[in-house]
């Protein structure tokens, strides 16, 4: 299969990309401040013994997605699987000190501008090159916490942001079904950069509110991206 997953630098998109490779795809790593972390997947994925390329890209920025588009269908001549893992990081580095408002717009222009747009481009050629039902696939990253809302600046924004690209998502699938299979991971606390410093009171609230007591991983979302990816998944 051929694959293209956005935001695999590192994190979650990083760890789909690696265990895509891993089930027998050849995956194009997209990044795009961290160009070496988005080369050294793509020589991890090499590493399983499949095929994978870098493609570069501002996701908030509306006129680089055609582009971005037109090169990874160039790749391979086409992709099986593209799955929309890129974020804007607004609570680690320079952007953790932004207010409320620029965090909020960075959000919008990454997460659900730049998701619902790629989706459209994406889910277009797809569906035009689809020879059976639900040969190929789209996924999008939601959040657990959409459904019932989290207190304070980071819930409001992040309930908000993901929220639009859970209900963008479900009517995707309607419009591209039955030709491409559309569907959105909603994962809950999962150890990623800001988990790493986060404060003792956010691990304890973490753990405590994970069923199974611990962190999710990046390991953990890549496993359900994978099924959902795969013709296990085809209903």
């Amino acid at each position: 299969a051929r694959a293209a997953v956005t935001g695999a630098s590192g994190g979650i998109g990083g760890a789909i990309a690696l265990a895509l490779a891993a089930d027998g795809a050849d995956v194009l790593v997209h990044g795009y401040q961290n160009r070496a972390a988005a080369d050294q997947v793509a020589h991890e994925v090499q590493q399983r013994g499949r095929q994978s390329t870098v493609l570069t890209a501002d996701i908030g920025n509306p006129d680089e997605l055609p582009g971005l588009v037109e090169q990874a269908w160039q790749w391979q001549q086409g992709i099986d699987i593209w799955i929309n893992a890129a974020g804007a990081d607004v609570l680690t580095g320079d952007a953790a000190d932004l207010c409320f408002e620029d965090k909020l717009e960075r959000l919008w222009q990454v997460d659900v501008q730049g998701t619902i747009l790629l989706s459209r481009l994406v889910g277009q050629r797809m569906a035009g090159a689809a020879s059976g039902p639900g040969e190929a696939v789209l996924l999008n990253i939601g959040w657990d916490q959409v459904a019932h809302g989290m207190g304070g600046e980071s819930g409001e924004m992040f309930g908000a942001i993901k929220g639009a690209v859970t209900a963008f998502t479900l009517s995707l699938a309607r419009s591209l079904a039955p030709a491409v299979r559309v569907n959105c991971i909603a994962p809950g606390w999962i150890r990623t950069a800001w988990a790493e410093q986060a404060s003792a009171a956010w691990q304890q609230r973490a753990v405590s509110e994970s069923l199974l007591g611990r962190w999710g991983t990046p390991q953990d979302v890549a496993s359900v991206a994978c099924f959902l990816a795969s013709p296990a998944a085809a209903f």
